[in-house]
This record gives C-alpha cells, sequence and structure tokens, in this order.
C-alpha cells in the first residue's frame, strides 16, 4: 500500500528511481508502456541485442522518438531520457542505474546479470524466471551477502501467487494449496514448435503475423512454464513441490473442494502444496468457470468459529466448511511489473524470492532420444520440463531444464524418463553449471 504516494513524493523531490531493464521482448515491452504513465520513474537505459528492435518496440508501445535519444546512459540522467544500448552488463556497471530489470529469458545469462548486480551493488528484478528455477535459492543468497535485493517479478504468476500466500498467512490462516490455472491436457508433454499453433487455434501464418515465438509459446503448452514457474513459488513460499504437478481440471467455484488433501476428499498429497490446474477436461470439454489465466491460494478455516464465519460471509467452501480460497481472475504480465521496481525502490522490499529449496526442474524426455542427439531446451522437440521435490531431483541425479539447451546426449533416453547429468555431454567449467553444482552442494 501507498507506492503511489512514495512514487509521487520521488518525482516531487526530483529524486526518481532509477531503472535500466535488459531485454525489450514482449514483457519488458509491456512494462515500458506504463513507465511513462508512472511518476518517479526513469528508465535510464535499455539494454538488447538488438539496439534496433528495442526502438521498435518503444515506437510500438507508444514513446516519442525524442524520449529515447540519448547517446549515452550519462547523457540519459542529465536529459531525463532513455539510452539504448546493446550490452546489459554496461547498464549493471553504470552508477547512474540503480534497479535493473532482467527479462532475457536466458538462465545462464540471468545468472551472470545477477552475480554482476550483487558486484556492482544493483537491486534486480527476475523477470527470468528460468534462472530463478535453476539457482533462484543461491542467487538470493549471494544478493542478501551483497547487500542488494532480488526480487521475483509482479505480474508474473510467481509473485502473484507468493503475495496471495502472503496475505493469507498474515491473516492467520493455514495455506493448503497454492498455484495458478493453464490450458492442460496430457498429451501437450509431446508438443513441438512444429505442432504448436493447431492447440492455440492459430496457423502458422497467423503466428508470425503476430510476431509469436513457437518455442517460448510452446513451453507454455507443453508443461514446462507452468513447472518452472511452480519451482519459483514452492522456493519463495517454502510450500512442497510434488513430484510432478497433476493439472486437475478445476473451476472457481471448486478451488476449496478439489484442492485439499486426499484424506479430506481432495487431491494433494499433502497440505501445503504448489499445484497447477488446467482450464480443460481431458475429454477436452471446457471446465465452467476457468481460472486459465490467474491464480489461487485455497486455506483452511481450522477452527468451527472462522468456519461459521465463512458462511456468514458467503465464502465459498467445501463441503465439510472447513476449506476455502481466494483466486484472481487474471493477470497482467508487464503491465503490472512497475509493483516490484517501486517495492524495491521506495521500501526495499521484494515481490517474492526463494527462501528454500524445494521446488526442482527435471529436463524430462518428450520421445524416445537417441545417444547423440542434442537437446534443444525449455518449448523445443527433446524434452519438457517437470516439476519435483528438489531432494528427488538429487537422489535421481536429474538434468536441470535450465541446462537442457545445446548438449549432447550420450545415451538413449525413452519418453517420459527424466534426463540426468550422466546422459549429457555438459561443459562443467561454465559459469551456470558452476554456479548450480554449487547451489546442489550448499542446499543439500
Amino acid at each position: 500500500m501507498n507506492l503511489f504516494s512514495k512514487l509521487q513524493q520521488r518525482a516531487a523531490e526530483g529524486k526518481p528511481l532509477r531503472v535500466g531493464m535488459i531485454g525489450a521482448g514482449k514483457f519488458g515491452s509491456m512494462y515500458l508502456s506504463q513507465v511513462p504513465r508512472t511518476p518517479g520513474i526513469h528508465m535510464v537505459g535499455i539494454a538488447d541485442l538488438s539496439p534496433t528492435r528495442a526502438k521498435s518496440a518503444l515506437k510500438n508501445v507508444g514513446w516519442k522518438e525524442e524520449s529515447y535519444s540519448a547517446i549515452s546512459l550519462e547523457q540519459a540522467v542529465k536529459q531525463g531520457n532513455t539510452a539504448i544500448i546493446d550490452d546489459g552488463m554496461k547498464l549493471i556497471e553504470s552508477p547512474f542505474v540503480d534497479i535493473i530489470i532482467d527479462s532475457t529469458g536466458n538462465p545462464a545469462v540471468g545468472i551472470a546479470h545477477v552475480l554482476a548486480c550483487c558486484e556492482y551493488k544493483k537491486h534486480i528484478v527476475m523477470v527470468n524466471v528460468e534462472a530463478d528455477a535453476l539457482a533462484g535459492p543461491l542467487l538470493k543468497r549471494k544478493a542478501d551477502e551483497a547487500g542488494i535485493v532480488y526480487s521475483l517479478a509482479y505480474g508474473d504468476q510467481p509473485a502473484l501467487i507468493f503475495e496471495m500466500v502472503d496475505w493469507a498467512r498474515a491473516a492467520g490462516f493455514s495455506v493448503v494449496a497454492a498455484g495458478k490455472g493453464t490450458k492442460y491436457l496430457p498429451t501437450y508433454h509431446e508438443s513441438t514448435p512444429d505442432t504448436v499453433w493447431n492447440h492455440y487455434g492459430l496457423t502458422a501464418e497467423d503466428a508470425a503475423k503476430g510476431g509469436m515465438n513457437a518455442q517460448m509459446f510452446n513451453s507454455f503448452l507443453d508443461g514446462t512454464k507452468s513447472a518452472i514457474e511452480m519451482a519459483a513459488v514452492a522456493n519463495a513460499t517454502g510450500l512442497a513441490a510434488p513430484s510432478g504437478l497433476k493439472f486437475p481440471a478445476v473451476g472457481v467455484d471448486d478451488l476449496a473442494r478439489i484442492l485439499k488433501p486426499r484424506e479430506h476428499g481432495g487431491i494433494l498429497d499433502q497440505r501445503g502444496q504448489v499445484e497447477v490446474i488446467s482450464s480443460v477436461e481431458r475429454d477436452t470439454r471446457p471446465v465452467f468457470r476457468d481460472l486459465r489465466w490467474g491464480v489461487y491460494v485455497t486455506f483452511a478455516a481450522d477452527s468451527e468459529y472462522v468456519a461459521r464465519c465463512f458462511k456468514e460471509y458467503g465464502l465459498i467452501t467445501d463441503p465439510s466448511g472447513q476449506y476455502s480460497s481466494m483466486y484472481k481472475p487474471f493477470h497482467l504480465i508487464g503491465l503490472e511489473l512497475g509493483i516490484s521496481v517501486a517495492s524495491i525502490g521506495v521500501r526495499g522490499e521484494a515481490t517474492g524470492a526463494p527462501i528454500c529449496w524445494h521446488g526442482d526442474v527435471v529436463a524430462t524426455a518428450k520421445r524416445d532420444l537417441h545417444a547423440g542427439e542434442i537437446l534443444d531446451g525449455e518449448g523445443g522437440y527433446t524434452v519438457y520440463g517437470k516439476l519435483m521435490p528438489a531432494k528427488e531431483s538429487l537422489a535421481l541425479g536429474g538434468l536441470p531444464l535450465g541446462l537442457a539447451h545445446g548438449v549432447k546426449l550420450l545415451k538413449p533416453v525413452k519418453a517420459g524418463q527424466a534426463v540426468s547429468w550422466s546422459d549429457v555431454a555438459f561443459d562443467a567449467d561454465s559459469t551456470a553449471v558452476k554456479f548450480r553444482r554449487e547451489m546442489e552442494k550448499t542446499f543439500t
């Protein structure tokens, strides 16, 4: 609360939050559309491998050309406008930027950016949830040691789920389940960039006209993005990660009835875990009042008095009256990212960050894979990401999904089987691999 008034105060004092963004894709563009409408924010610089693409994104969201005409970050600060550069590290190293937004989506690059932010004392908003799922708990620890804020990105579902869990706990409720909605069928795990548009009801031509990336959208569909986001939620809240998401078909009126422990008539393995619900039944019928775009939390009364209050105030509960829920029907992605920037800048608080290592995402074969094949990572043709408890991932030596790109298989892997470290030829000297291995040792 009161973020807006605090931003107004920063603007009135001539002390705006000085922000730099790395990656001007869809998420970044959505935030950029809101920056001119938000007091107390100065987007000092935008770094993108293609400055031309970044300028096109700014034009597309309504920025005037003179507003991004600065030829250096120093000039941008003096003139009150924005510089476009092609090197994210220069943003992090700059004395004219205080808060970094990583919206690259590349886990290895994300790790490098966080470590650089630790060195140069820059707070960081991790839109790059892929990096968080790969090594977030250790990244957060390094950030704490450096005295900077490491934060999940508000607008993305993990931060919104974190907020709902925090609300429930701060109000004295025990959280039973938390998660999000998506469109899911079991066959989607086999989806590839060649088949993805059929599931969205689009043609490849339509997708191309909209500038839609097949591999990225396939990661939303094949279960990978859900696994990544639920790992982030489990690690930020301390909720348990199941051994594979169930994706039950559930509408908002049935959240409390279904998302409770099995011993009480629900489908959960345990009380206090993450789960993703589907907006379609297994026979493809649409779920009534689905939550495809939203997030939810279920919680327990844990007393007859509270259960009576649930009834008195019209809450939808399970038949026992002991379980109820809250949900948010939509998330606005980058349009809401300013909440993270403001929270960090005026309060020094993250909008969610890892506190433990409970969930991991393991590369899992989409089909029978053969020795010599090259894995192509998130949303590709070879593997999808499966959520599992970190302890289980460690026990089987599972290859993290975030490192399953561009690596060669040394032995065959059957469809549906987890890929292990020993199954691939990986570069043990790469920064990302070494950092991930350090996290495994640190949190074991």
